[in-house]
């Protein structure tokens, strides 16, 4: 049976997909069979064909060298460079549930880890006409626990705290928190590090820098947090 985790994170461009794709690829490389998916992916750009991209899905597929079709990764592609409400109300395609649990249960049919990527922050809203999907309905629908994805940097401890608090009020477990673009020996950073443990009572469970092609963490470690 597929085992899946959610990967969020404080804001949009802190390096969900980026560490995503390193996620993937640890999995991968220790022989385990790893999928990914995605509920709705904006700003992406168009084939000579026009049809679309789903340009967070490639960075993974890339990375991770999983063989899984960029078409099964996310049933929601927009070209807009918006929050998915916005851009599915621009471009006349509304993210509905029905169409994004099928597609993740497809996914679990056929791979054994399962990697959830969300959009933006955790409160972006999916859809906001038809119907109010949030990000933490799908979450709370799949049954998923978490890991966040910070910036290493300056804000660090208010964006993480605030991102934290709010998932506990929802009832959604938080397994660890990554902290992406860090400078190692950086008193700010190491501060917020503990800082953030020390706060959130979540375990910083790896620090990654620029242009790390592997991350840091035991691959059996990683596989115990999908459920």
């Amino acid at each position: 049976m597929a085992k899946a985790l959610f990967i969020t994170g404080t804001g949009t461009d802190v390096g969900k997909t980026y560490l995503s794709g390193l996620i993937v690829k640890k999995l991968t490389d220790s022989g385990r069979k790893a999928g990914y998916y995605k509920a709705a992916m904006s700003g992406n750009v168009r084939r000579p064909d026009q049809s679309l991209i789903p340009g967070d899905g490639q960075h993974v597929k890339e990375v991770s060298g999983i063989d899984q079709p960029l078409d099964t990764m996310c049933p929601y592609v927009y070209e807009t460079a918006v929050s998915p409400h916005l851009a599915s109300r621009l471009e006349g395609n509304p993210v509905r549930m029905k169409v994004v649990r099928e597609g993740f249960e497809n996914i679990c049919s056929k791979y054994d880890y399962i990697t959830m990527e969300g959009s933006g922050g955790i409160l972006c809203p999916l859809s906001f006409d038809e119907s109010r999907i949030w990000l933490t309905d799908i979450i709370q629908d799949f049954g998923l626990s978490c890991l966040l994805v910070a910036d290493a940097g300056l804000g660090t401890i208010n964006s993480v705290l605030l991102t934290v608090e709010y998932m506990r009020q929802k009832k959604i477990p938080v397994k660890g928190i990554l902290l992406n673009h860090f400078h190692p020996g950086n008193v700010m950073e190491e501060d917020n590090l503990r800082m953030c443990e020390n706060l959130s009572r979540i375990p910083v469970l790896a620090c990654v820098q620029k242009g790390d092609t592997e991350l840091p963490m035991d691959a059996d470690t990683l596989a115990a947090l999908y459920e």
